[in-house]
């Protein structure tokens, strides 16, 4: 089968390499530009091209997908974590399949793995479909499902969504299933994450704010408002705390509207990751 794969994520990175393992190397593979990152804005590879170098795999990093002719004329194009809408004319290829980790209508958008943890969802999973001029509207010709766990991060969560879409975009090359309408009802959307969903609000409870630093772990990064990050926590709903931070013996918690949420691994801006033990050393709370 000749198949082009278009991803730019470390999500969509992860699956290409899955695909490669299992004997379905594309013939070429697309994804975004360079662009500046970090504070320094120095120009940096998306992901899928950086892995794409590494196994010797054919690359393109077009500026509009859309009018890349190379991408036309395969037995399939599969689409995951782009990150751009697509168009005419690569909309009407008859192998066009997206990989979507979400149970669509559920969470069709940007994020849609870190706002089912943030959202408390006791499932999620991935979705098949094919691209429409909608955003995630398309039809669908498989689905998987997957428990989030009460301890799972992005990380963790992530990496079984991985394997979860590797398979059933297996069976969906090898089977060709119909696809079907999504359901109007139910439609959530999952905007971006931006500054102030990284942002933990003690007016919320300290379950919720548990859920948003396991959603943003490893790769965004929660933080309290003053910026000392917050990479790793535990929900206290029955312990009650001052408002802001405050120590106890050796633990470090923060006050919310329901319980306290402890701080266990906290990073201070500019420095490293390190215990909440380790970062109250020397300092008065």
């Amino acid at each position: 089968m000749r198949l082009a794969y278009l991803g730019t994520s470390d999500f969509a990175a992860d699956l290409l390499r899955r695909l490669v393992e299992a004997g379905r190397t594309p013939e070429l593979v697309v994804t975004r530009p360079d662009r500046p990152k970090g504070r320094g804005r120095k120009l940096a590879s998306p992901p899928v091209a950086d892995l794409a170098r590494e196994l010797g795999l054919e690359l393109a990093q077009p500026d509009d997908v859309n009018a890349f002719a190379p991408v036309l004329g395969l037995d399939a194009v599969v689409v995951c974590a782009y990150g751009a809408l697509l168009k005419e004319p690569l909309l009407s290829e008859p192998g066009l399949l997206n990989v979507h980790p979400s149970l669509l209508p559920r969470w069709r958008g940007a994020a849609p793995i870190e706002r089912a943890i943030m959202a408390g969802d006791a499932e999620t999973g991935v979705a098949i479909m094919r691209p429409t001029a909608g955003f995630d509207e398309g039809p669908v010709c498989a689905v998987a499902r997957e428990p989030i766990r009460p301890d799972d991060d992005y990380a963790t969560l992530s990496a079984r969504l991985v394997a979860l879409a590797a398979d059933l975009l297996a069976r969906v090359l090898d089977e060709s299933p119909p696809f079907v309408e999504q359901a109007t009802e139910g439609v959530v959307y999952a905007e971006k994450i931006g500054p102030g969903d990284r942002t933990l609000d003690p007016a919320r409870s300290a379950v919720e704010l548990d859920r948003v630093v396991r959603a943003l772990h490893p790769h965004i990064g929660a933080r309290l408002a003053d910026g000392l990050g917050i990479r790793r926590t535990r929900p206290l709903p029955d312990v009650a705390a001052p408002a802001g931070l405050s120590r106890e013996g050796d633990r470090l918690l923060l006050g919310t509207a329901s319980g306290a949420l402890e701080l266990l691994e906290v990073q201070p801006p500019g420095g490293r990751p390190m215990a909440a033990a380790a970062y109250l050393r020397g300092r008065d709370l």
